[in-house]
């Protein structure tokens, strides 16, 4: 059996300089291109605070509307009763429909 040493040289792949730069130039312009887009893309920082601003709205209108309709169910479990009390259905009725009996004095306030 004969035995074959085979050398290796290892050699040192020397790039150009603009290669070097043209691929730190690319680098540079994808970080720079995705840093644009991570705060004023579509799901970026701004984004996300208007998200947090229109959030803080919603929940204001939320609750809003639950005391509208938590009256709302008062009325209609005080208009449960067989038969409802005619003053009561009066008075929801001028409420809502916005009437005054002929009798009533309405006073008006000039600001």
């Amino acid at each position: 059996m004969s035995s074959n040493k085979v050398s290796r040289r290892t050699f040192q792949v020397r790039r150009p300089k603009l290669s070097q730069a043209t691929v730190l130039l690319a680098c540079l312009s994808f970080t720079a291109y995705f840093a644009h887009h991570a705060i004023h893309g579509r799901h970026g920082l701004e984004a996300r605070s208007r998200l947090i601003d229109r959030s803080t709205l919603l929940e204001f209108e939320i609750k809003s509307l639950e005391a509208a309709r938590s009256a709302l169910a008062r009325d209609v479990a005080l208009l449960n009763q067989n038969p409802p009390h005619p003053d009561l259905v009066e008075e929801i009725a001028r409420g809502v429909l916005g009437y005054a009996h002929p009798s009533d004095r309405i006073i008006v306030l000039r600001e």
